[in-house]
Protein backbone atom coordinates (compact mmCIF):
# COMPACT_ATOMS: atom_id res chain seq x y z
CA UNK A 1 0.00 0.00 0.00
CA UNK A 2 2.66 2.45 1.01
CA UNK A 3 6.07 2.18 -0.56
CA UNK A 4 8.22 2.22 2.60
CA UNK A 5 11.57 0.47 2.60
CA UNK A 6 13.42 -1.07 5.57
CA UNK A 7 15.74 1.93 6.02
CA UNK A 8 12.81 4.36 6.10
CA UNK A 9 11.01 2.16 8.64
CA UNK A 10 14.13 2.07 10.83
CA UNK A 11 14.39 5.89 10.78
CA UNK A 12 10.70 6.18 11.75
CA UNK A 13 11.26 3.80 14.71
CA UNK A 14 14.29 5.73 15.94
CA UNK A 15 12.45 9.07 15.73
CA UNK A 16 9.44 7.50 17.46
CA UNK A 17 11.64 6.15 20.25
CA UNK A 18 13.22 9.58 20.78
CA UNK A 19 9.94 11.54 20.61
CA UNK A 20 7.63 9.15 22.46
CA UNK A 21 10.04 7.52 24.84
CA UNK A 22 10.83 3.90 25.57
CA UNK A 23 8.05 3.34 28.14
CA UNK A 24 5.14 4.52 25.92
CA UNK A 25 6.45 3.20 22.56
CA UNK A 26 4.96 -0.35 22.88
CA UNK A 27 1.50 1.04 23.74
CA UNK A 28 1.64 3.51 20.84
CA UNK A 29 2.83 0.72 18.50
CA UNK A 30 -0.13 -1.50 19.54
CA UNK A 31 -2.56 1.39 19.02
CA UNK A 32 -1.08 2.19 15.60
CA UNK A 33 -1.23 -1.53 14.66
CA UNK A 34 -4.91 -1.72 15.70
CA UNK A 35 -5.73 1.44 13.72
CA UNK A 36 -3.82 0.15 10.72
CA UNK A 37 -5.75 -3.19 10.95
CA UNK A 38 -9.06 -1.32 11.10
CA UNK A 39 -8.02 0.74 8.09
CA UNK A 40 -7.17 -2.41 6.12
CA UNK A 41 -10.49 -4.06 7.06
CA UNK A 42 -12.37 -0.91 6.06
CA UNK A 43 -10.56 -0.75 2.71
CA UNK A 44 -11.27 -4.47 2.10
CA UNK A 45 -14.96 -3.98 2.98
CA UNK A 46 -15.22 -1.07 0.57
CA UNK A 47 -13.55 -3.14 -2.17
CA UNK A 48 -15.95 -6.05 -1.50
CA UNK A 49 -18.97 -3.70 -1.59
CA UNK A 50 -17.83 -2.20 -4.87
CA UNK A 51 -17.24 -5.68 -6.29
CA UNK A 52 -20.73 -6.80 -5.20
CA UNK A 53 -22.30 -3.71 -6.75
CA UNK A 54 -20.50 -4.33 -10.03
CA UNK A 55 -21.65 -7.98 -10.05
CA UNK A 56 -25.19 -6.93 -9.15
CA UNK A 57 -25.22 -4.42 -11.99
CA UNK A 58 -23.99 -7.11 -14.40
CA UNK A 59 -26.76 -9.44 -13.19
CA UNK A 60 -29.36 -6.70 -13.68
CA UNK A 61 -28.04 -6.10 -17.17
CA UNK A 62 -28.17 -9.83 -17.96
CA UNK A 63 -31.71 -10.01 -16.52
CA UNK A 64 -32.90 -7.15 -18.72
CA UNK A 65 -31.26 -8.73 -21.78
CA UNK A 66 -32.93 -12.04 -20.98
CA UNK A 67 -36.32 -10.35 -20.51
CA UNK A 68 -35.89 -8.50 -23.81
CA UNK A 69 -35.05 -11.76 -25.57
CA UNK A 70 -38.08 -13.45 -23.98
CA UNK A 71 -40.35 -10.60 -25.11
CA UNK A 72 -38.89 -10.82 -28.59
CA UNK A 73 -39.53 -14.56 -28.78
CA UNK A 74 -43.05 -14.11 -27.42
CA UNK A 75 -43.79 -11.37 -29.96
CA UNK A 76 -42.47 -13.46 -32.86
CA UNK A 77 -44.57 -16.46 -31.74
CA UNK A 78 -47.67 -14.26 -31.46
CA UNK A 79 -47.02 -12.75 -34.90
CA UNK A 80 -46.55 -16.20 -36.40
CA UNK A 81 -49.74 -17.41 -34.72
CA UNK A 82 -51.65 -14.38 -35.96
CA UNK A 83 -50.41 -14.86 -39.53
CA UNK A 84 -51.29 -18.57 -39.39
CA UNK A 85 -54.79 -17.73 -38.17
CA UNK A 86 -55.20 -15.21 -40.99
CA UNK A 87 -54.05 -17.81 -43.51
CA UNK A 88 -56.55 -20.30 -42.10
CA UNK A 89 -59.35 -17.74 -42.30
CA UNK A 90 -58.40 -16.99 -45.90
CA UNK A 91 -58.35 -20.71 -46.73
CA UNK A 92 -61.70 -21.21 -44.99
CA UNK A 93 -63.27 -18.34 -46.92
CA UNK A 94 -61.82 -19.69 -50.15
CA UNK A 95 -63.27 -23.15 -49.43
CA UNK A 96 -66.67 -21.66 -48.60
CA UNK A 97 -66.63 -19.68 -51.85
CA UNK A 98 -65.61 -22.72 -53.87
CA UNK A 99 -68.41 -24.81 -52.34
CA UNK A 100 -71.03 -22.15 -53.04
CA UNK A 101 -69.78 -21.20 -56.54
CA UNK A 102 -71.84 -22.16 -59.65
CA UNK A 103 -68.83 -23.88 -61.20
CA UNK A 104 -68.89 -26.55 -58.49
CA UNK A 105 -72.61 -27.17 -59.12
CA UNK A 106 -72.03 -27.82 -62.79
CA UNK A 107 -69.08 -30.15 -62.23
CA UNK A 108 -70.30 -31.94 -59.10
CA UNK A 109 -73.55 -33.50 -60.38
CA UNK A 110 -76.24 -34.46 -57.88
CA UNK A 111 -74.18 -34.47 -54.66
CA UNK A 112 -73.57 -30.71 -54.51
CA UNK A 113 -77.14 -30.07 -55.64
CA UNK A 114 -78.51 -32.20 -52.82
CA UNK A 115 -76.23 -30.48 -50.36
CA UNK A 116 -77.42 -27.05 -51.48
CA UNK A 117 -81.10 -28.01 -51.26
CA UNK A 118 -81.83 -27.91 -55.02
CA UNK A 119 -83.45 -30.78 -56.87
CA UNK A 120 -81.10 -32.67 -59.09
CA UNK A 121 -81.85 -34.09 -62.56
CA UNK A 122 -82.90 -37.48 -61.13
CA UNK A 123 -85.38 -35.94 -58.70
CA UNK A 124 -88.63 -34.38 -59.75
CA UNK A 125 -91.01 -32.40 -57.59
CA UNK A 126 -93.58 -35.24 -57.82
CA UNK A 127 -91.18 -37.91 -56.50
CA UNK A 128 -92.31 -37.80 -52.86
CA UNK A 129 -95.98 -38.08 -53.94
CA UNK A 130 -95.25 -41.09 -56.17
CA UNK A 131 -93.33 -42.77 -53.37
CA UNK A 132 -96.29 -42.30 -51.00
CA UNK A 133 -98.78 -43.64 -53.60
CA UNK A 134 -96.59 -46.71 -54.25
CA UNK A 135 -96.38 -47.37 -50.51
CA UNK A 136 -100.22 -47.28 -50.23
CA UNK A 137 -100.70 -49.54 -53.21
CA UNK A 138 -98.42 -52.16 -51.75
CA UNK A 139 -100.24 -52.04 -48.46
Amino acid sequence: MFDIGFSELFIILVVGLLVIGPERLPKVARTLGALFGRLQRYVNDVKADISREVELEELRKMKSEFEDAARSVEKSVQDELRSTQEELRGTEEELNRSIASPDSLKEGGSAPAAASGQAGPAESPEAPEKAAADAQAKA
